[in-house]
């Protein structure tokens, strides 16, 4: 999965806003003025095979499920810039296929979604 399905993707979920507020090159995913996902170039400018850049995706996640991907994806790491014990960074090198990306962008949005006050989230969840 590429920065461009994947920030498809992430724009699909209702009521998104992308925003930069760290920097141009980093898009910044909310609902509701919530950060649930970031979306950027890595780090050291990294590429693949085919000469293209390699893009980093910051998700939020369950403490537990987040070590549990890390173990089991090398391309998951501890969340970049980002409370490391709550967010992992997913390193989009083609490795992790595309339905488990998928995945942890659902959970990440749903993790930011629950936490919300029962009226927001009843606005989200009809547009779902």
């Amino acid at each position: 999965m590429d920065q461009i399905r994947v920030h498809e993707y992430l724009i699909k979920k209702p009521l998104v806003q992308v925003t930069k507020p760290f920097a141009q090159e980093v898009d910044v995913y909310k609902v509701n003025h919530k950060m649930f996902a970031t979306l950027a170039v890595g780090n050291d400018g990294e590429t693949n095979d085919d000469g293209e850049i390699i893009w980093w995706l910051n998700l939020k996640c369950d403490p537990d499920e987040a070590l549990s991907l890390r173990d089991i994806f090398p391309a998951v790491i501890p969340g970049y810039h980002m409370n490391k014990r709550l967010w992992n960074t997913v390193i989009l090198d083609g490795s992790i296929p595309q339905g488990e990306i998928e995945r942890m962008i659902d959970n990440s949005f749903n993790l930011v979604v629950e936490n919300m006050p029962e009226k927001d989230r009843k606005t989200i969840e009809q547009h779902l």
